[in-house]
């Protein structure tokens, strides 16, 4: 998709890097220089697009022209949101605490212009197996998931065979001819299997809903 502006992401993830090249869109990266902090009394559920809203606000006084685009993905469980764990062992009991459970992940997204702001958010329920300790050191030793929520990856946990993709999700990935992104998320390595269930948007648990965020932008694309 080409747009009439040029495109910023704001985000340092490389997930949502590789996710919105796939979707072919073209764009430049900035981190946001943020505190991730939210009020106290802020519901878990909003706390996604309030974070995303704050990263792409720092850009308010640098649009120059641009489109920027910020989002934020918290996983909740029991109404409290596990965030990146800091070592090995908090990594461990995250994965012990999500194990057997279904959790809930949110990502929420803004795209900010010099005159527009357009928000939302994508919700997606995921349920693990249940965990062997073995399992869990396996898959710590082979991913090192400190920069994730909840101390996983999506695309890293997924039994072989499995199409995680939402209806809306293929007819996605279809459109922009781009059918193999989820063999190309997960890659060969489906080693360590934690995830036995996903409703949703198999992408906004990766970190990006692609599929909505093209939707949302498509009032800025460029006419043939």
């Amino acid at each position: 998709m080409e747009l009439k502006h040029p495109l910023l992401l704001a985000s340092s993830s490389p997930r949502r890097q590789f996710l919105m090249k796939e979707a072919g869109f073209s764009f430049r990266v900035a981190k946001p220089e943020v505190d991730e902090d939210f009020p106290s009394g802020l519901p878990v559920e909003e706390v996604a697009l309030y974070l995303a809203k704050i990263k792409a606000a720092s850009f308010r006084d640098r649009l120059a022209g641009s489109i920027v685009l910020a989002a934020d993905t918290v996983v909740i469980l029991d109404d409290t949101i596990m965030n990146k764990p800091r070592d090995r062992e908090e990594a461990r009991l995250m994965l012990m605490t999500l194990s057997g459970n279904t959790h809930t992940v949110i990502t929420g997204v803004c795209i900010l212009t010099a005159d527009a702001e357009v928000t939302f958010r994508d919700v997606s329920r995921v349920t693990f197996h249940d965990l062997s300790a073995e399992t869990i050191e396996q898959y710590i030793d082979q991913y090192q998931p400190y920069d994730k929520a909840g101390a996983y990856g999506v695309q890293d946990g997924l039994p072989p065979g499995m199409n995680p993709c939402s209806e809306e999700e293929a007819a996605f990935l279809k459109a922009i001819g781009n059918t193999g992104l989820v063999e190309k998320t997960a890659g060969t390595a489906r080693h360590t299997v934690l995830i036995r269930q996903l409703s949703g948007s198999y992408f906004n648990v990766m970190g990006l809903p692609i599929h909505r965020v093209r939707c949302h932008l498509k009032p800025w694309q460029s006419m043939p």
